[in-house]
Formats: structure tokens, sequence, C-alpha cells
């Protein structure tokens, strides 16, 4: 609990709430329930000016200021002992203009405001897995989603960012306005202001071959053997993801699924379904339990993933990888699959290259992914012994993929690690430049520090 106590003088027109309030636990919730998030204080501004007064009041009183909408990847920040939690939930707003193709949000939307208001207008955003992630904390940690091998990644489709800096100043930031600024926020996330609205491209798209083919889960080593020689087959208009899943036998999971085990290829092709139907037909011919590809609007490919709804008690484990070979394959299987007697719910490959391995002009802090796959794996540990094997299994998974290490992508990290780690030296060293700049005194408090 924490021993620093927010005090009376912060007025909102929002709401405050403190330890001891009866809101407080629902308030301070993080989406990973293994979070036991415990700030000084936690506030919900109801705009703009609130946001300003709130960082004012944690510079007055010595806190720090950590911005957060869903708590999705709260794990990294660390202590919130002496820091203020600015839930940006009320600031709420989507703008979508049909004939420039572009949005703008506040900071409390969710991509489930913008997927389907854009899609009715044959409009796709570069939202990631879930509909129920900020669309602001998603993107300015980079934005890896299901157009990213054809468009990039989300950050670098932002034109426009309005934040209030560390004095508690409102602040437009562009590539004509405060262009350096403008550059650190597009994968520096909240380590320079509180961002209270995005401005981004949208991408004319009116429908989408898309689905997942399921597999028996013994056929594992097979399947992703096969997805991993497809791969260079496909354009840039592909993304793709090969995975071992097993269902929990719990009720959220629709019944027809419920305690089952598959290995299965997620994708995305942003053509025809004459093309789609040839490009998949080498993954089609292994002769899929359930095939669920088809021609769907942008809307229809959110929850293709299959991300949970709710928040969950889990851990996780991530790399970037180079490519892989057949070997690394075996090993990934011998690691997660039918005979490892692993528990992990999920540890998938996303298909990376393309538009994510070029810079693009006018980016952002990142620019590119310099990598052929982002390992992601995840297994429930809503209790001690659960939380053991789930640890155990995603070592196991993590020996295995560590020789084609290739660093770390910060929106699938879970803990804390330096900007260096995502960055690399100079572009890290370009961050810090511009937190001395915006924030000297380092009142923000990031899921990475700058």
């Amino acid at each position: 609990m924490s021993t620093v106590q927010a005090r009376p003088s912060l007025r909102l027109r929002g709401v405050v709430v403190r330890p001891g309030d009866a809101q407080w636990d629902t308030a301070r919730q993080a989406f990973n329930l293994t979070v036991d998030q415990q700030p000084a204080a936690i506030a919900f501004p109801a705009d703009v000016a609130d946001v300003a007064v709130a960082i004012r009041y944690a510079a007055a009183e010595g806190l720090r200021v950590a911005p957060q909408r869903t708590g999705h990847n709260a794990a990294p920040l660390g202590s919130l002992e002496d820091t203020l939690l600015v839930r940006t939930d009320a600031l709420q707003g989507v703008e979508i203009a049909e004939r420039t193709r572009r949005a703008r949000v506040k900071a409390g939307a969710k991509w489930e405001d913008v997927v389907p208001a854009a899609s009715e207008l044959g409009l796709a955003a570069l939202h990631g897995s879930t509909g129920d992630v900020s669309v602001v904390g998603y993107t300015l940690g980079g934005g890896l989603g299901w157009y990213a091998r054809q468009h990039g990644l989300a950050a670098n489709s932002v034109s426009a960012i309005e934040l209030v800096t560390a004095d508690g100043e409102f602040v437009r930031a562009d590539h004509d306005n405060e262009p350096e600024l403008f550059w650190a926020l597009r994968g520096g996330a909240g380590n320079f202001g509180v961002v209270t609205a995005l401005e981004f491209a949208l991408f004319e798209q009116p429908l989408d071959y898309a689905g997942v083919l399921f597999f028996p889960w013994e056929r594992a080593s097979e399947v992703l053997h096969a997805w991993h020689e497809w791969l260079p087959t496909t354009p840039d208009e592909v993304t793709s993801v090969g995975r071992i899943l097993q269902f929990p036998p719990l009720p959220m999971v629709p019944e027809p699924m419920r305690g089952q085990k598959f290995a299965i290829v997620e994708a995305v092709y942003t053509g025809t379904e004459e093309e789609g139907e040839e490009l998949l037909a080498p993954l089609r011919a292994l002769g899929p339990a359930i095939d669920t590809f088809a021609m769907v609007p942008p809307s229809g490919i959110a929850e293709l993933h299959m991300d949970p709804p709710h928040p969950v008690a889990g851990l996780t484990g991530h790399r970037l990888l180079r490519e892989l070979g057949p070997q690394g394959i075996d090993e990934l299987v011998e690691a997660a699959g039918p005979e490892s007697g692993s528990s992990l719910l999920s540890v998938e490959l996303r298909q990376l290259g393309g538009a994510l391995g070029r810079t693009a002009p006018h980016h952002g802090a990142i620019d590119r992914l310099n990598a052929d796959y982002a390992y992601f794996g995840v297994g429930m540990a809503p209790t001690p012994e659960l939380a053991a094997a789930t640890a155990a299994g995603l070592r196991q998974v993590d020996a295995a993929l560590a020789p084609y290490d290739a660093g770390l992508y910060a929106n699938f990290t879970e803990h804390r690690a330096s900007a260096d780690s995502f960055f690399g030296a100079k572009t890290a060293d370009r961050l810090r430049a511009v937190k001395r700049a915006w924030d000297p005194d380092g009142l923000f408090q990031a899921n990475y520090a700058i």
C-alpha cells in the first residue's frame, strides 16, 4: 500500500480515487490480474483541462505521472507507490473523415470504438488483435496489426498527436509543429506527456479474405512446418500467424472450442477471394478440421486472434526472431507442442517482413522491426501452482528460441527493459535528448524508461 496520499487539493471535474475509497480496487485494476497496481491516487480526468490540473498537482506534490487507459501491459511500469495514475477513460470521442480517410480519436477510445465505424465506410485502421485495447497505448508503442506487412506499424500512420506536457501545457505535435517531439512520441509511448488525442490515416479496404485453419493438436509439427514453408510465397498483402493453442475449459470459451487443443494458421489477405483461395491452397490441402476463411469487412477481423475479452491472470513471453529454418520449428514444437507437457494456452509466431522491414519516410522512433517473426507465449496464472507451471513452460520456449533472438517489440514485452532493447543505442540517445527537453525532471512514468 502506498505511503504517499493524494491531498484534498486535487480538484477535477472528473473523479479522483484514493486508497480506502470504495472504488479503489476497481479503479486500480490492470488487464492482467497478476499485476497489483498500488498508486498514490488515481485521477480520471473529464477533459484536457483536468489532465493539466492533474499533472501540475503531481509535479507540485513530488509525485510521478503514469498515463493509462485499459491497463494492458501494465507490469513494466513497476512500483506506482509515488505515482499518480491518470486513467483517460472519460476522454471519449471518435471522428472519421471519409473523404480524406483520416480518424481523430481521443485517449479514452478503444479499437472497438473505431474499427466498426471505419468498416462501415469501407475503411480499415491499423488496429491490433483485439478491440478492447486502447488506440493510444497500442499506437504509441508501435502498433503491430493485421495490415502491418502491407502498411507498416500503426505509429507511422499517425499525422498528429495532442498531449499535455510536464509543465501542464497543451501541445499539438505533427511533422511541422514540434517535429522532434512528434518523432519521439511515435514509439516513445508515455514518456513525454499524457496524450489526449491522435489523428491517423485510414486505408481503403472494403473487404478482406481472412480466417483461421484449425488442425488437430497432434499435427502441430506438420502444420507449422507447412506454414513456415508457405511464408516465402506470400505477398506483402498477407499477414499470418502460426500458433499452438490450448483453449482452457472455462465458460468464457465458446462450447465447440472449450478445452480443445489445436495447431492453427490465422491470416488476413487484402485482395480478392479468388486470389486468396489460390494463396491459401497449400495450407488448405492439409485438410483442416475447421476452416473459417471468407470475405469479410474490416470489422470482421477485429477478434480473429481470439484474445480474451476480459481481464485475466496470466504470464507471457516474447522475443523477436530471425529466420528459424526447419530446425527452429522443430525446437519450438518440442518445447510447446503435444509431447512437451506444456500447459501454455498459446504459443505463436507472427509473420513479419514486408513493410515492417522497410524504413518509411517521416517515420517515428520505431521505424521498422528488423526481424522475421514475433514470438508471443501466454499461460494462465490465477493460482501459485498454475503460475509456476506457466513460468516453466515459458522458460522452456524461451530457451528453445534464444539462438534466434533478434530483440524485443515494446508492446509485447511485459517486463522491465531498457530503451536500448527496443530501439538501439542511436535512437535511444535521440529519445533521451527529447526527454531532457520536454520532461527534464522525469515526471512521466512509462513502460520503459527514457
